[in-house]
C-alpha cells in the first residue's frame, strides 16, 4: 500500500515541481495553503494533520519540500523521503533553484518524485534506511495540528516542531567538550607516560651506579 501520494519542492510559495498520484489534485490546493502559511524563513522541519492524512514539510536553504502521507507511515520515512529529494534537486539544479519560476523543474523532475514516492512507499529497505537516518540525525519532535482547523480560521499557521536550535547547539557543545576531554585525557597519557620512562631510565642509572662503584660506572667499563 502506498503511504506517500503526493509531493512538491518550492522556493517560498513558487512551486517548481510537483507530482501526484490519482485523484490527489486536492492535495495540491491543501499543500499550496500551507505553503503560504509556514512560517519564517529558517530552516525547520513540520508535520499538519488532515483526516487520515499527514502533510510532512522539511525547508533547508530556502528550499522546501512537502510530502502527503498516510499517518500510518509515521514520521521517520516521510522525512528520510524528503532529504532524499532535496538532496537530489539541489545535485541537478544548484543555483538555479533560487531563480528559477513557478513549475520550471517540473517536466523533468516529477518523474524523480514519483519514482522515490513509490521506493519510500513500497520498498522494505526505506524504512531501514529511514531508521538509520534517525540514528544519525537529531532527535525532532513533531507534534501534529489539524490543517482543517487551521485553515478555516484563517490563523498563521503554528510551527510545530524544531525546539531542536537548542538541542543542535548542545549537541555540538557536547562533541566539543568530548574531543576537549580525550585530547586532554591523551595529553596526560603521554605526560604520564614520559615521566615513567624517565624515571625508569633514573632508577636504572641508579642500579648500575651502585653495582659499579660511582656515578661514571668506573668498574663496569
Amino acid at each position: 500500500m502506498t503511504t506517500i501520494s503526493y509531493a512538491l519542492v518550492a522556493r517560498g510559495s513558487i512551486v517548481l515541481a510537483e507530482y501526484g498520484g490519482v485523484g490527489q489534485a486536492n492535495a495540491g490546493v491543501v499543500a499550496k495553503q500551507i505553503l503560504d502559511r509556514v512560517p519564517g524563513n529558517d530552516d525547520n522541519r513540520v508535520s499538519y494533520s488532515q483526516d487520515r492524512y499527514i502533510f510532512h514539510v522539511k525547508r533547508t536553504d530556502g528550499i522546501t519540500v512537502l510530502c502527503m502521507a498516510s499517518d500510518a507511515a509515521g514520521r521517520g520515512i516521510p522525512f528520510a523521503f524528503l532529504e532524499d529529494i532535496h538532496v537530489k534537486f539541489v545535485k541537478t539544479y544548484g543555483r538555479a533553484c533560487h531563480t528559477a519560476l513557478a513549475y520550471a523543474m517540473n517536466d523533468e523532475f516529477s518523474r524523480v518524485l514519483s519514482k522515490q514516492m513509490e521506493y519510500f512507499s513500497n520498498d522494505p529497505n526505506a524504512d531501514r534506511i529511514s531508521r538509520i537516518k534517525g540514528e544519525m540525525s537529531q532527535v525532532r519532535t513533531v507534534m501534529i495540528e489539524n490543517i482543517d482547523k487551521v485553515l478555516e480560521r484563517g490563523d498563521k499557521l503554528e510551527l510545530l516542531v524544531d525546539k531542536t536550535s537548542n538541542m543542535q547547539g548542545n549537541m555540538h557543545r557536547f562533541r566539543r567538550q568530548s574531543r576537549n576531554f580525550r585530547n586532554n585525557m591523551w595529553w596526560k597519557n603521554v605526560k604520564v607516560m614520559v615521566i615513567l620512562v624517565i624515571l625508569l631510565l633514573v632508577l636504572t642509572y641508579a642500579v648500575f651506579a651502585f653495582v659499579c662503584h660511582g656515578l661514571t660506572l668506573p668498574s663496569c667499563i
